[in-house]
This record gives structure tokens, sequence and C-alpha cells, in this order.
């Protein structure tokens, strides 16, 4: 198979007008990747598109689906020549995007935005190795950025843009028409362009059977059809903002008060799950925003559209959802939800402890998360579960209810069709967080908070290859909580290995 070009989307023909940069999560020429797949960079799509429709020739580099390291993503840039260079900033990964940035030519002009830039700007701006910055732009990008691309100085109109002052060295925003501000802040999101998939490398994508489908396929017609390589995959957007506050998450509503939740129509949905079904063979979705399967009156609009458009006969697909919300479902609309194609349910499940579960303000118990999740896999819908261990006041008891109830999880789906997957991670702090606040006023410093480094768990047995992707397996390395970190990362890889020996032995036992 011939590689992939580096950058994504973009008309060769044309000067470019901006290149999107999603930074590597380490750098690859000192430990190259196992994994080949990672996670598409929707968010930075979106704002591509929207900017292509209006006649702006972009391109995106996906660093992290490429493997690159910093010297070779920052001399694609370089060579790609655009007028901007725009990075998505993240905590885990915002030294790998400073370092980039500190080596872009004189002549490239720097946007940043994202969670980083958004909890963090004055010190984003301050930073030497950001001498291009010419725009920090805080929150949903599409109608600033385009207007960015169209005149510079347009960001002395706009509504939460910043750049420093090259003279003063202060921090400048401009003063924004406040008749414009709402609709450039949160714009209209079923008037917004599809994402155009030729910004993402990976996104479709062909995907192996999972060993939920192989299990329910002869309880599904639909899924007789998967052959052995698996169907084409895509990831999708339906609503964005998240109305819960769980303390540790960065999508938190006490860190984004300027978000509007706001929910696709049904209908508007529907139309881009047909439009990749109709351009690339896409028969399965996978929703990755907050609300899809999070909030009742939701699910209930959604699924009635689905139920009438016969999703369920055409496609499957995976969302996350809230376990206090799914407690409140009858058989009734969990036996639609099934109907409809729900393949699998992904979960903050986070601990196996109350009071860890208290401290994180989940609304759930660990009792709770095993009803919801026996229902759940008694009708067929896979669960996946994401956890979180060393987390601040965790004691070795906490640490050890949740790897009982990760335990208990499998056990129960071993008795029902449905399977239960298990994903677990180090507790790594995100500023503007509640739990970052909490941390810096007991007296971290975030020079220390921010001091990001993947962890290798190779040395206790957990290959990467079993965790799927690289995503996500950062650590501070700060104990935070009573456990020592060794014994946290030995729970960690134990746990790891134990779920990989698992996907092994359902996949042989359902083939």
């Amino acid at each position: 198979m011939e590689p992939l070009p580096l950058i994504a989307g973009a008309d060769d023909r044309r000067t470019l007008d901006a290149l999107f940069i999603n930074a590597p999560l380490r750098d690859y020429t000192l430990r190259p990747r196992t994994n080949d797949y990672t996670l598409p960079v929707l968010g930075m799509a979106y704002i591509a598109t929207y900017a292509q429709q209006h006649g702006f020739n972009v391109g995106v580099l996906d660093a992290e689906a490429h493997g690159l390291g910093i010297e070779e993503a920052a001399r694609t840039v370089n060579e790609a020549a655009p007028r901007w260079a725009a990075m998505n900033l993240l905590a885990p990964t915002y030294e790998m995007s400073a370092r980039i940035a500190e080596q872009l030519g004189p002549g490239i002009a720097l946007m940043v935005g994202g969670h980083h830039a958004k909890a963090m700007p004055d010190r984003v701006l301050a930073d030497p190795r950001m001498r291009n910055l010419r725009a920090l732009v805080l929150g949903e990008g599409e109608l600033r950025v385009a207007a960015l691309l169209q005149d510079e100085q347009n960001r002395l109109t706009l509504p939460g843009v910043m750049w420093r002052d090259p003279l003063l060295g202060t921090r400048a925003v401009g003063i924004p028409d406040p008749k414009r501000s709402a609709a450039l802040l949160g714009p209209d999101i079923n008037s917004l362009p599809y994402v155009n998939r030729a910004f993402l490398p990976q996104d479709p994508y062909q995907a192996a059977p999972t060993a939920t489908d192989l299990r329910l396929a002869g309880q599904r017609p639909w899924l007789r059809q998967i052959g052995p390589l698996g169907h084409w995959e895509a990831n999708i957007v339906g609503s964005r903002g998240c109305p819960y506050n769980c303390t540790f998450c960065g999508a938190a509503v006490s860190a984004n008060p300027d978000v509007t939740i706001r929910v696709r129509s049904p209908e508007n949905i529907i139309g881009e799950l047909d439009q990749l079904h109709e351009r690339y063979g896409v028969t399965a979705f996978r929703f990755v925003d907050d609300l899809f399967l999070g909030v009742g009156r939701v699910i209930e609009e959604q699924m009635e559209a689905f139920t009438r458009h016969k999703i369920g006969e055409r496609y499957v697909w995976d969302a996350t959802g809230r376990i206090n919300v799914l407690n409140r479902l009858t058989d009734a609309d969990l036996d639609r939800l099934v109907s409809n194609g729900l393949r699998e349910v992904a979960l903050g499940i986070e601990s196996g402890s109350d009071r860890i579960l208290a401290a994180m303000d989940k609304r759930i118990d660990a009792e709770m998360t095993e009803r919801v999740a026996r229902r759940l896999v008694a009708h067929g819908i896979g669960v996946k579960g994401y956890f979180i261990l060393g987390f601040p006041g965790e004691n070795k008891a906490d640490l050890d209810a949740t790897v009982q109830h990760i335990r208990n999880l499998w056990a129960i789906s071993d008795q029902h069709p449905g399977d239960v997957r298990a994903s677990v991670f180090e507790f790594r702090p995100y500023p503007g967080t509640p739990v970052w606040t909490t941390l810096t006023d007991s007296g971290y410093t975030p020079d220390a908070l921010l001091a990001y480094g993947d962890v290798d768990l190779t040395q206790d047995g957990a290959d990467e290859s079993m965790r799927q992707r690289d995503e996500f397996n950062f650590s501070v390395g700060i104990q935070f909580g009573d456990v020592p970190l060794r014994e946290v990362r030995a729970a960690l890889a134990m746990l790891a290995r134990e779920q990989h020996e698992r996907n092994q032995a359902q996949l042989g036992t359902a083939a």
C-alpha cells in the first residue's frame, strides 16, 4: 500500500493559506510508535472544511497519525510554506506543539486554539517559542479562523481572539461587535458543512470485526455481512458542549462557561451517515461527543428519527453515554437502541470506589454501574469502560476496589451476549478543570502539573500493542494519592494484560 501524503486535503497547485497541525503525542524519532491508528482530529477538520468552503486552500498535517518526529513535522510545515500554521493546543502535547512552533520559518504566521490555549492563554502568549503567534482563538473556531485567513486585521473586531503586542509585550484583544459575537463564538452546528474526510488520513477506516460483532452475528442479521477484513467505520460528532462537571475533565461545564450546549438535528446527523455510506461504503459509526447517549431527551429525539429512517437495518454505531442517564432507561428503551443499530456504549466509569466517585462528581456509584452494565450486555450492547487510577486522595483500598470492579464487570459480561472492555489510565491533571484548581490551591505549581511525559508500561509486562492505541498514556510523575506510582503503574499493566488476553480469547472463540 502506498503511504498517504503527509498533508491531507490541500490543493498542491495553489498557495497554501493555512496548514492545520496536530502535534504528535511524543517525539516518534526517539521511540517509534507501535500502533497504526489514532483518533481523527474532527474539530480541526471541521475548521478546515469551513475554510475550504469559503475559498481558502488549506490542509491538515496529522503528525500523530503519521507517527512523525518533531523535526520532521516542522520541516514538513516549512517546506509547505503556508501563510498560516494553525495548532490545536492540548496540555499533554503542548511541549510537542511548542517545539514545532519554535522551528517555523519567520514568514509563517501562527494561530492556536484548543483546551490548553483556552485554559492558559497568557502562558501560551508569553512562551518565547511561540514567537510567530499572531492569534490565539478561544473556543469554537470555524467562523473566526476563516475571518483571520481573509485578513489578519479582522482580529481587531473578533470576539475571543488574543495576541501579544510586539512593542508593549502585553496581551492584546480586539473590540468585537456585540451583534456578531454570539454567532461567531457558537455557530449553528446544523448549518456547518459536513466534515470533508479528505482532511483525515485515517477516517473512514477499515476495522476488523470486534468480539461483539462476531458474538452477535447470529442475532443481528446485518452483522452477517461483515467479511474477514471487517467493515468501513467513521467517527462523527452529534453535539457540542457537556452539561456535566466531572472534576478531572477538560469538557466540564465549569471549565467552559462560554460554550452553548447544542445538539445536531436528527435529520442533519442522518444526512451525514448516508453521505459517508454513499461516498465511502461506511456502515459503522462512532459518536464521540458527550451527549448522544448522555441526555434523556436527546436519546428520545434521535431514536425516534433513527426508527423512522430504519437506521438499524443499514448501520451499526457506538456512542458515549452517561451511566446515571442509562440507568433510567426501560427495557423497551434498550430494545429500541438495539433495533436502531447500537453496538457499544463508551462509559466514563472511572473508579470502583464510591468515595472516589463522589470526589470526581460522577453522580454514580459502583452498584449502579454494575446494574447498568448488566442490562446493557444482556441486550447484546457492548460496554467500553474508562477508568482512572491514582486520582488525588485515592488509597490502596480505593485502587483495589477499582480492580475488583473491572473484574466484576468482566464476569457479568461472560454471562451475556454483550462484551465489556476496560481501558485504564493514570490520572493526569488538565488546566481549567475543577481538580486543577484544587491541586494548585493546595500548593502544586503549574510547572509541576504540566510536566507531562508518556508512560512506558513495558517494564511491567504490558506491551504497547496491548493498548491498541498510544493515546492518552501520560503522567506528570506525581503521586497524588496514597498509592506509590510504581504500584499504580503495575496495576495498569496488569489490567492491560488481562484485557488483551480476554480480547484474544474472545476473538478465537467467536471465530
